[in-house]
């Protein structure tokens, strides 16, 4: 009898194309969903006889309420390495093996740099009145050269964005908790003295920190009302370091020129989301991770990890 393989969030139907499992197709039936599962309840019923799961990112919770609902899952595959929505105790508890896969920084610097030159150049508006017979040249591009782009976080992501930004001859300053100067003058950007005085001297501010305790909402209504103008915030990171309702304010309020995001408090987006009908503000569906290369390999370690755990050799263990 072969194992139940399911794959959740397969949005655009790829998992089972741009990775090989006929080396498993004697051993596991592998079952795609395209559609997200609200809730728990639901989750848990199309899980029910699911022997190893394949979850995208950190989209879906894995908390102890649901793995204990789960007696007969036992191989638990998240793509990534990190995942902040896993009860890595309850999984253990519950005899569930967590395993992970590798995944490229390379995509969200690429989405970070499309959303941002999306924003100055109104790239969106412009394309939009000229399909629909609109004002021909209606917006006033935000130059990049010369200007000032201020990076939260330089690590992985954020120091890539930054060698993009001094390509472009921008002036780049970064500022996180545990900034040092020998980081920031090895990526080649001025350290800012602090957060406020970064978020009030940009002209772009992008978010490039993980979520902790330390980085949730660190972005509220006072750090908002910081920024100029004149300035835009692009966030492909986490929705929660941004309070959600102080940027809508924002936004609505014009108290900065734009902004653009491609995370959520809420993924997918309801339909009546604030953050569907906002002014100002450029998003996207979370796609930051979502490339070929990516998915290619996901998907393709996935299956690795399926066969290391079917020899009794579990491979990127999580936790």
């Amino acid at each position: 009898m072969r194992l139940r393989c399911a794959v959740l969030d397969d949005f655009q139907g790829v998992a089972t194309t741009v990775a090989d499992w006929t080396p498993l197709s004697d051993r596991v039936e592998v079952v795609t969903y395209t559609e997200h599962f609200a809730t728990e309840d639901e989750l848990a019923a199309a899980l029910a006889d699911a022997d190893i799961v394949v979850t995208l990112r950190e989209r879906v919770p894995f908390p102890a309420s649901l793995l204990n609902r789960l007696p007969r899952l036992r191989l638990l595959i998240a793509s990534g390495m990190r995942n902040s929505v896993i009860d890595y105790a309850a999984a253990r508890a519950n005899g569930v093996t967590l395993c992970g896969t590798e995944s490229s920084s390379t995509p969200p610097v690429e989405l970070t740099w499309a959303l941002l030159l999306g924003l100055a150049r109104g790239i969106v508006a412009e394309n939009d009145a000229l399909r629909s017979n609109g004002p021909w040249q209606s917006t006033v591009g935000a130059d990049l050269h010369g200007r000032r782009l201020g990076l939260l976080g330089l690590g992985k992501i954020g120091s890539r964005v930054a060698r993009v930004g001094l390509a472009f001859g921008m002036h780049v300053t970064a500022w996180s908790q545990n900034l040092t100067k020998e980081r920031a003058e090895e990526v080649g950007v001025e350290p800012a003295p602090s957060k406020e005085d970064l978020l009030s001297t940009a002209d772009f501010v992008s978010v490039h920190l993980a979520l902790s305790d330390r980085t949730r909402g660190l972005l509220g209504a006072a750090e908002l009302s910081l920024l100029k103008p004149t300035a835009y915030l692009i966030n492909t990171s986490r929705a929660a370091i941004v309070d959600q309702d102080a940027l809508l304010t924002a936004l609505h309020e014009a108290r900065i020129a734009g902004a653009a995001v491609d995370v959520f408090d809420t993924e997918p987006l309801p339909p009546n989301h604030p953050m569907r009908t906002a002014p100002r503000l450029l998003a996207t569906p979370h796609l930051g991770y979502v490339s070929r290369a990516n998915y290619e390999r996901y998907y393709g370690q996935a299956v690795e990890a399926v066969e290391a755990y079917l020899a009794g050799t579990p491979i990127r263990l999580l936790g």
